[in-house]
C-alpha cells in the first residue's frame, strides 16, 4: 500500500467511526421522551411551538440556528453572528429542506441531522468532519413568500 492509500483509507476509517457514533447516538436519542424520528432518519424536538405560516420548499425564509458536533463543539451560529439568515429552503441541507417545511413561523426545533442528509462524506469546512452528525438548533423567524 502506498502512501496516497494509506492516506485514503485513514480518511475513510475517521468518515466512518464519524459515522457509526452518529448511529449508536441516533439510536439512543430516538428512545427520548420529546423525540420524534422521521423515515429518513432525522429527528428533532420541538423546542417553541410556532403559530404562523409555513414554507414551501421553494420559499425563502429567515431564520436563526446555530449548529454543533454531537461532542457539542459549535461551528456556526447566527445567533452569536446577531444576525438572522435568509435563503431558499431548497438550497438549504437536505434535513433543514425536510424539516422547515414542518415548522410554522414561530417556531424552534432541536434536530439531529445523520450525515447523509447533511454534509455527507465531504464534510464542510474545517469545523465539519466528513460523516458528521449534526446538531441544529433552529428559530423560523419569517417566511418571506
Amino acid at each position: 500500500m502506498n502512501l496516497q492509500e494509506k492516506l485514503q483509507k485513514a480518511m475513510m476509517d475517521k468518515i466512518n467511526k464519524q459515522k457509526e457514533e452518529g448511529a449508536a447516538f441516533l439510536a439512543t436519542n430516538k428512545t427520548k421522551e420529546g423525540i420524534t424520528e422521521l423515515p429518513e432518519g432525522l429527528q428533532y424536538a420541538v423546542l417553541q411551538e410556532g403559530t404562523g405560516a409555513k414554507p414551501r420548499v421553494n420559499s425563502m425564509v429567515r431564520a436563526h440556528y446555530a449548529g454543533a458536533l454531537l461532542d457539542g463543539k459549535e461551528f456556526d451560529s447566527s445567533y452569536k453572528r446577531g444576525q438572522p439568515f435568509e435563503a431558499r429552503v431548497n438550497q438549504l441541507i437536505q434535513g433543514w429542506q425536510i424539516v422547515l417545511p414542518m415548522m410554522s413561523e414561530g417556531s424552534k426545533w432541536r434536530l439531529w441531522i445523520p450525515s447523509n442528509l447533511g454534509y455527507g462524506d465531504r464534510g464542510a469546512g474545517a469545523g465539519i468532519p466528513g460523516g458528521a452528525t449534526l446538531v441544529f438548533d433552529v428559530e423560523l423567524i419569517k417566511v418571506l413568500d
